[in-house]
């Protein structure tokens, strides 16, 4: 990938270049997503969502949450390029480079704040299904930033992985998420009833769809045939936003 530097209220942003390679870039106002570089981009995507009260929501099993609060702490507060701070829980393999998948079943965008560089949470898109879900981190709650996530991830689908119909699902209670879709251009769809979450919790699901935007496909999905999604539940949630 292409590199430059963005410099903001002192920080310093690392951005991605234009997408190819099965990695893709998108800007929002205040976000940046991109394909995760390294291993540590995807630990502090599942930090951000590892707090009790994403969890309320989300329904992770115990292996994919972050449970030693310090580490969990230390991960949401880090930026892309930034060294491994300096605890002995945090393993050095997080360096590692990342590698998407050639077939992109399933594609992942890590969001940093713009303002101060910070790992704000992620979108991902079950491309047969068409169906996204994402997550903020607890310092990006509560303000706005629900819509531009859940934008970006309908914008990935049809502009950049060329699909007409973008699908999420998310619990009846939650209508921090449920009104952060409504402003990302989401309309009420149809779905089942009830959802099982990964964790075994069975909750009462309402279902969403985005039918506007350009359909294309960019050079990081390369060449593929478009295909019409099918109905299935993502783990959308913004848990405090308002």
């Amino acid at each position: 990938m292409v590199w430059s530097r963005l410099r903001r209220r002192r920080a310093e942003v690392t951005l991605p270049g234009p997408c190819g390679h099965h990695r893709h870039t998108i800007r929002t106002g205040r976000l940046l997503l991109y394909t995760p570089d390294n291993l540590l981009d995807l630990a502090a995507a599942a930090a951000a969502a590892s707090d009790d009260q994403a969890q309320r929501w989300l329904g992770f099993t115990p292996q994919q949450v972050v449970v030693d609060p310090e580490v969990r702490q230390a991960l949401t507060e880090m930026r892309p390029g930034d060294r491994l701070i300096e605890l002995s829980s945090l393993p050095g393999h997080l360096t590692q480079p990342y590698e998407p998948q050639q077939r992109e079943d399933s594609v992942l965008l890590v969001a940093v704040r713009l303002d101060d560089g910070r790992y704000a949470g992620c979108v991902d898109l079950a491309v047969g299904e068409g169906a996204i879900g994402g997550w903020l981190a607890p310092h990006s709650r509560g303000q706005g930033l629900g819509a531009e996530l859940f934008g970006a991830g309908a914008l990935l689908a049809h502009a950049h992985l060329g699909l007409d119909t973008v699908r999420a699902g998310t619990e009846v209670g939650n209508t921090a998420s449920r009104g952060a879709l409504l402003r990302a251009g989401f309309i009420p769809g149809e779905g089942p009833a009830q959802h099982t979450l990964a964790d075994g919790r069975e909750i009462d699901a309402c279902w969403y769809r985005h039918l506007d935007g350009p359909v294309s496909r960019c050079r990081g999905a390369g060449q593929g045939k478009k295909e019409t999604p099918t109905v299935t539940f993502a783990h959308l949630t913004e848990p405090d936003q308002r």
